[in-house]
């Protein structure tokens, strides 16, 4: 007996068109746009490869800070119950939320020469590489955050059981038990927080400012190459949208739906 399917009604095929076309149509017209004749020359500018290797600089150590400290973090959230829990949670998750540029400005209030840190240790992190990674470590970290903090949540609690049983310390279970059980999961966050890191702009310019070399990354390069060169701008722009492209493509079955 075969399972009859069930009809979408037509304004929900309508809809949808509407919103494909929506999303569709920016990324079309910035395919075509891009000169691709001279993309490798607009790319191997002085300025692109400074804004590419400070991107790279600060996105992969924003990815490894998230990780060291995020897994634990995410641990802690999902098998300890304590007063405040959802406080701490909420602060792990606001930065989701909150204005980029809002983080940059609070991030001035904390870290600046004016700051907490300023005022305790005679000096700020704006204008330097540390501040544009602790810029970039605040706006990823919740992504690696939430999907490993599911995947301990869902984990078998049993074989952190049985190793307690046998005289495992709480330490080594947690390393050797805990952590290989949701290393996809931390895999992915990794990717997605790296990601995150690679495409952020407001806290970083709000925060660390736009110095060529130091804390100019690729956003930051695309929107000063846009009023000077519009084609180095799209050939950036294309890069992050390849970029952007390939972790989706290698996260697809994980965060996607898939059938």
């Amino acid at each position: 007996m075969t399972r009859a399917r069930s009809r979408t009604p037509v304004l929900v095929h309508l809809g949808a068109g509407v919103a494909v076309l929506l999303l569709a149509i920016p990324l079309l017209a910035l395919l075509v746009d891009v000169p691709w004749v001279s993309l490798i020359e607009l790319l191997s500018t002085r300025d692109s490869l400074d804004a590419l290797r400070v991107s790279l600089i600060v996105s992969l150590l924003a990815a490894a800070i998230s990780v060291v400290l995020g897994v634990p973090l995410a641990y802690l959230l999902a098998r300890s119950y304590f007063p405040g829990r959802g406080i701490l949670r909420a602060i792990v998750t606001v930065p989701l939320v909150l204005p980029p540029v809002v983080t940059g400005v609070a991030l001035l209030s904390g870290f600046g020469r004016q700051g907490w840190f300023g005022r305790l240790f005679g000096t700020g992190l704006p204008l330097t590489t540390a501040g544009a990674v602790l810029a970039a470590t605040i706006v990823s970290m919740p992504f690696l955050v939430i999907s490993v903090e599911g995947a301990f949540r869902s984990g078998d609690g049993r074989l952190e059981l049985m190793a307690s049983s046998l005289g495992v310390g709480p330490l080594e279970t947690f390393w050797r038990v805990s952590v290989p059980v949701a290393r996809p999961a931390i895999v992915a966050g990794a990717v997605l927080a790296w990601a995150r890191a690679l495409g952020e702009f407001g806290a970083t310019i709000t925060f660390a400012g736009s110095v060529q070399g130091v804390t100019r990354t690729l956003p930051l390069e695309v929107v000063l190459a846009y009023e000077q060169n519009t084609d180095r701008a799209l050939a950036l722009s294309v890069l992050l949208l390849a970029i952007s492209l390939a972790v989706l493509i290698a996260l697809r079955g994980r965060f996607l739906p898939s059938r």
